[in-house]
């Protein structure tokens, strides 16, 4: 299985899922099904996906899946 976006950006940083959800003050739960793709990282709050991009220094749409293929 391919490593979502999330993941690979979190593990280059060398983040944990708990180090990255404490930071953004995002659910853990939520960055995990994020990675699992049980959830849409596409349809996740713009709020959230702000935070955890702000925390990787990133743009949020280099969390969006799918598009660059």
């Amino acid at each position: 299985q391919k490593m979502t976006n999330l993941q690979r950006i979190r593990l280059e940083r060398g983040l944990s899922q708990s180090q990255l959800a404490k930071a953004a003050n995002v659910k853990l739960r939520s960055i995990q099904a994020y990675e699992q793709k049980t959830k849409d990282i596409n349809k996740a709050q713009l709020q959230s996906a702000c935070k955890l991009a702000k925390v990787l220094s990133i743009r949020p749409e280099d969390l969006l899946e799918g598009g660059e293929e």
